[in-house]
């Protein structure tokens, strides 16, 4: 018997005091009274019963998340970032296809521009081993920048960590946004899968 879960996030929207508009993934109310709350978005992985009774991990995504796991996880562990959220990442970015090449000249797993890459050193970025290590070397970077909110890393790693700052917040690009999304609710997915990974079962064998 599996024992089902919700698994839900938050996006908090504010208005700030100079117009600017705030994306958060909990309440600032109380540590920044100038901004009002003008939206609350709960995105709800609302079929986690139906994905909880899959086979675990290699069929979660396809063969191709099982095979770069291990190299995710490594990378996850050694940045402290949750590896769920680097592999909601990759699959948004490429699909877990190592060749990817976008029409900006992103390549590799987790899709890196050539600035990006030389920052931390990837010599070759269709190299999954260097470009996970890059990527979530970034989130790493991108983490400690925005203090924790996931919805502007998120922002920040499609559309530059700079547009974020501009626009004090996640850019009016309906590009960047509708990958915030996409990227937290497949975040979501993959937490409620790894929720319901080991289920509750009684008896043995012999």
């Amino acid at each position: 018997m599996l024992i089902t879960a919700p698994v839900s996030a938050d996006i908090y929207i504010y208005h700030g005091p100079d117009g600017e508009r705030l994306f958060a993934d909990k309440p600032i109310i109380a540590s920044a009274p100038e901004y009002t709350l003008i939206k609350h978005r709960r995105i709800r992985d609302n079929a986690s019963p139906i994905l909880a009774n899959r086979p675990l991990k290699g069929a979660t995504l396809g063969r191709s998340a099982a095979d770069y796991r291990n190299l995710i996880e490594d990378a996850s562990d050694q940045y402290q970032i949750d590896p769920l959220l680097v592999e909601a990442v990759i699959q948004i970015e490429s699909g877990f296809n190592p060749n990817a090449v976008s029409g900006k000249g992103a390549a590799g797993l987790m899709q890196l521009m050539q600035d990006t890459a030389a920052d931390y050193h990837v010599n070759d970025r269709f190299n999954p081993r260097e470009n996970i290590h890059a990527g979530v070397q970034h989130l790493r970077y991108l983490m400690d920048r925005f203090s924790d909110q996931v919805p502007l890393v998120l922002a920040a790693y499609n559309a530059g960590a700079g547009s974020v700052d501009k626009y004090r917040g996640i850019p009016p690009f309906p590009e960047t946004r509708r990958y915030v999304i996409k990227v937290l609710e497949h975040h979501i997915q993959l937490r409620a899968i790894d929720t319901h990974r080991q289920p509750t079962m009684s008896g043995g064998g012999g």
